[in-house]
């Protein structure tokens, strides 16, 4: 694959593609939205509005599904031969920094962009203590599990040992559902660089692992290709239900929280963005965001990093036109170290809940805050509600009652498809920086 320049005048780059599949995608959510917001209105009784809820429910987790069974073995496989084929480790080392430097300066932005709006704003004020403590009271129930999980976190030293794993198959087999006692998906990464690492420095003897490895990739986009096709309607089943179970009355008696959230996500989106593609990249915002469209999309219907991942791949190499061995390795590591949607909602949450609580949080305790929202973004996993145990950890470290998720349970899906588009779109423009430098690729 021949390399472009993405922000030449007298070329274009790599042309967009036409075959409809954003478009197709994005119908499917409206359509998605619209019939979950007529259901709600309607109620849960009506037999037809719950037969609805149970078809869209199998649809869209037969998609989920079929992006998920075959997450591992594409992490596995991409990183590996990433890291194979770049072949030269100062090179690696270089990739690896610079994917490193990039994530921080997005990462450190989306917090502290949480941080002024939430002190601006103010929207734990919109809800009075006693109100506080009585949306917490009727969702203790569902935040138990939460905070359960909250309470099960490891100390620093457990989690840096714990990137080496013991026994890669049980990381791999509990990476996707959160039920790894390792560090999961963090951890089957970190297993698949060591794997590169050998790859590259043993070329010959490797070889037909190598392949064997090359075959896996094959497989797992040609499954993951098969589970597209089902986007449209997949995604628009997932997005009805969520609009349908919380309708408008759940949005609006949260209203300022959920607008500081996504006032954040939206200021780091096409401000941060921007500017950060004009200064270390090479690509004009508008082109990127319509190149990068369809990966949002599978985003904000699927609320998954992990399973837009295949998208993402697809989205960096054909239509933004990076080098395939650079692209592979920056998005398969950001897929779980660069998620700064997830950290500025953190950041978010754990100042609204000092603000219903009454807790006065100053300077010091604010800043750690910061810093354990952008170390927590790093290792979130990238699935649906992933963050809220780490919510749960940051709020308990400054001393807010964690029982207080409860109250934002109700809208988080709703901001969780919105800040894993974040996620993603952050994850391509590292990509579109870091990848998007690197020399020409001779060979397929």
């Amino acid at each position: 694959m021949s390399q472009i320049t993405p922000d030449s005048e007298a070329t274009p780059a790599v042309p967009a593609p036409h075959d409809g599949a954003s478009r197709r995608i994005f119908i499917g959510l409206a359509v998605g939205v619209a019939l979950g917001l007529a259901a709600n209105l309607l109620g849960n009784g009506l037999w037809v509005t719950e037969a609805a809820a149970a078809v869209a429910d199998i649809v869209g987790n037969l998609f989920l599904r079929m992006l998920f069974v075959m997450v591992v073995p594409l992490v596995v496989s991409a990183l590996a031969l990433a890291v194979a084929e770049i072949g030269d480790l100062g090179r690696l080392g270089r990739l690896g920094l610079a994917t490193l430097a990039v994530t921080a300066v997005l990462s450190s932005a989306a917090v502290l962009i949480g941080l002024g709006l939430v002190n601006t704003i103010r929207p734990g004020e919109a809800l009075a203590a006693a109100r506080g403590a009585a949306a917490v009271e009727a969702a203790s129930t569902a935040a138990d599990r939460v905070i359960e999980q909250a309470r099960a976190s490891k100390a620093l030293r457990e989690i840096l040992v714990d990137m080496i794993p013991q026994n890669p198959l049980q990381e791999m087999a509990g990476a996707i559902d959160g039920s790894s006692k390792g560090n999961g998906m963090l951890a089957v990464m970190v297993f698949a660089l060591l794997l590169g690492a050998a790859l590259a420095a043993q070329p010959t003897a490797t070889a037909p692992l190598r392949g064997w490895l090359e075959a896996w990739n094959v497989v797992a986009m040609t499954v993951i290709g098969w589970g597209m096709k089902l986007a449209p309607v997949g995604a628009g089943c997932l997005v009805f239900n969520t609009v349908a179970r919380l309708g408008l009355d759940a949005i609006l008696s949260l209203f300022w929280f959920a607008f500081t959230v996504l006032a954040g996500l939206a200021i780091q989106l096409v401000v941060v963005y921007p500017v950060v593609l004009r200064v270390f990249g090479t690509f004009r915002p508008l082109d990127f965001f319509r190149r990068s469209a369809e990966a949002m999309q599978v985003a904000f219907g699927t609320s998954s990093s992990n399973a837009t991942l295949p998208t993402s791949l697809k989205v960096a190499e054909q239509n933004l036109g990076l080098r395939r061995d650079a692209a592979r390795f920056v998005l398969t590591v950001g897929a779980t170290g660069n998620q700064n949607g997830t950290a500025l909602f953190e950041g978010v949450v754990v100042l609204f809940l000092a603000q219903v609580f009454g807790v006065s949080l100053g300077p010091g305790q604010q800043l750690q805050v910061v810093l354990m929202a952008m170390l927590a973004g790093i290792g979130t996993a990238g699935v649906p509600g992933g963050s809220l145990p780490l919510v749960a950890v940051i709020a308990q470290s400054v001393g807010v009652p964690a029982e207080g998720i409860g109250i934002i349970l109700g809208v988080d899906r709703l901001l969780d498809m919105c800040r894993t588009v974040l996620n993603v779109t952050g994850d391509l423009v590292v990509a579109a920086c870091v990848a998007g430098r690197e020399p020409a690729q001779t060979g397929a």
